[in-house]
This record gives C-alpha cells, sequence and structure tokens, in this order.
C-alpha cells in the first residue's frame, strides 16, 4: 500500500489494559486492524501503533518475507504481512503452490515455510529476551506464516510462548500431524465466500486448524455447516454479482473482516 492509501486508514481499536483483558471479539478486532496494518509502510505504521497503545515498533523485511513486531509493556504482537489484498494475481500464485517440505512437527506448505525461514532468524533474536504476553496474528500469506511462526515458538528456546494466535483469510498450512502438534489458543476467521480459505485442498492432506469464526453472506457471525454453509456462500456469490464484484476475491480483504468484525463488536456490546 502507499502512503496516500493511509489517508482513509481508521482505527477503532485502543489498548488501555493488557490484551488478556479484552473479549474475545475485541481481540479478534485489534488483530484483525494490526494484520490490516502491516501492509503500510512504517513511517505510517509507528504513530498509528501508538494511538493504538503500542510504544514500541519494529519491521523485519528479507527477501520479500516481512511483518512487524509491537509491544508496549503488557503485551508483545507479531504481525505478519500477508499477500497484497488487491493482488489477485499474487493470491492466486499462492493458492497454486502445493508442494510439502517435511519438518520435525510434520508437512507444511513450502511456499509458506520458504517465507518464514526468511524471517524466523530475526525474529527469533528479536523475542529472545520477550517477557511480555507473546501474540501472533496474519491476514493471507501472513496468516499462514504466523501459524508456522507461532508453532516454531514451541521448538525455540524462547522464554514466552504464544499466547494466542489470530489468523483471517488464512489457507491451510499443513498436514494432520502439524495440526495436532500445534496446540495453542488459534482464532481463524473465515469472510463466506473467502477463496484462500479454501486451499491448499484437503485431497492433499492439508488441514486448518483452530477455532473457526465464520462470517456469512450479510457479515453476520454465525455457526454453519454442510447444506446451510452452502446455500450461504450461493447467496454470496449471486449478491457479489449483482454489485458486479466475484465474492470469492472480495471477501478476501482485510478491510472486509475487520468491517464484519467491528459489526459483531457493537452488536454484542452494551449500548
Amino acid at each position: 500500500m502507499t502512503q496516500s492509501s493511509a489517508e482513509s486508514l481508521i482505527i477503532h481499536s485502543r489498548l488501555e489494559s493488557t490484551i488478556s483483558e479484552l473479549s474475545h471479539l475485541r481481540q479478534s478486532l485489534l488483530f484483525a486492524e494490526i494484520a490490516g496494518l502491516s501492509y503500510y509502510d512504517e513511517v505510517i505504521v509507528r504513530p498509528v501503533a501508538e494511538s493504538l497503545g503500542l510504544d514500541g515498533c519494529r519491521f523485519f523485511d528479507r527477501d520479500g518475507a516481512q511483518a512487524y513486531l509491537f509491544w508496549n509493556d503488557h503485551d508483545c504482537i507479531v504481525a505478519c504481512r500477508g499477500t497484497e489484498p488487491n493482488e489477485w494475481n499474487d493470491i492466486k500464485a499462492d493458492a497454486n503452490a502445493v508442494a510439502v517440505v517435511t519438518e520435525t512437527l510434520g508437512k507444511v506448505h513450502k511456499g509458506f515455510n520458504d517465507e518464514v525461514n526468511d524471517l524466523w532468524p530475526m525474529l527469533e533474536d528479536a523475542l529472545v529476551e520477550n517477557q511480555q504476553k507473546l501474540w501472533f496474528c496474519g491476514h493471507s500469506l501472513g496468516g499462514a506464516m504466523a501459524t508456522i511462526c507461532a508453532g516454531r515458538c514451541f521448538l525455540s528456546e524462547l522464554k514466552s510462548r504464544p499466547e494466542g494466535l489470530f489468523t483471517y483469510g488464512s489457507p491451510r498450512v499443513g498436514d494432520k500431524q502439524f495440526v495436532n502438534f500445534v496446540k495453542l489458543d488459534h482464532t481463524r476467521w473465515v469472510n463466506n465466500n473467502d477463496i484462500v480459505t479454501r486451499v491448499p485442498p484437503v485431497w492433499l492432506g492439508y488441514r486448518h486448524n483452530g477455532r473457526e469464526m465464520y462470517l456469512d453472506s450479510y457479515g453476520n457471525l454465525r455457526k454453519v455447516n454442510g447444506w446451510v454453509r452452502s446455500r450461504d456462500r450461493l447467496r454470496g456469490f449471486l449478491t457479489g454479482l449483482l454489485q458486479f464484484r466475484i465474492d470469492h476475491f472480495s471477501d478476501h480483504s482485510i478491510d472486509r473482516y475487520v468491517e464484519n468484525i467491528l459489526a459483531a463488536v457493537t452488536h454484542s456490546e452494551p449500548r
């Protein structure tokens, strides 16, 4: 994203206590906004992070693999940057990469793992003395990277273990062994027809992990499965066509996630 695009950047979250003290929906909104913030340049991110209540900010970039580290007196957050939300060709390339690599904790997507391989040595060094509660978040490819990074914490010598992982529009990351290994509090948001959440395919051995939070075609948080979900996805697709958009792609936008989660927060809190 360019610096000029930040003029429309509006942040609804504000940390006045520890993250653990927030409701689950408030946590989800906070990390969705931080995941969206990670797409911006550091000159934009730093003052916005301070307004959020995060005093420290550090940007990591190696060969295109990128992440932010945020912190204050209580919490430390790793936000992995994903594929640019409007670059659908990049999303398609991510979705079509299906090779896997074997690791100690199972098999994971080679493309996602390579991105983490670039970043992890720098992140691990930065986190080695961390005493705050540690959180991970990310959107799209960033969600996949955050999932792998959080898993690696259990194999490292870091003093802190992940308190929670929040992902938005994340693809499937690894096989059943990997999913079973990564035992952490993972909240995984899926927005209706978001195509990236359906790849790589299950028949190649990939599985989702974490607690799914599904946003339906109306943007409402619901628990739906089977034919009810299929019907809801069809409704979203047809509605999108009437609005001259392809729902499978537009539903992937981090802005759409933030908008719908904000509505869920507003609806759940007393007026």
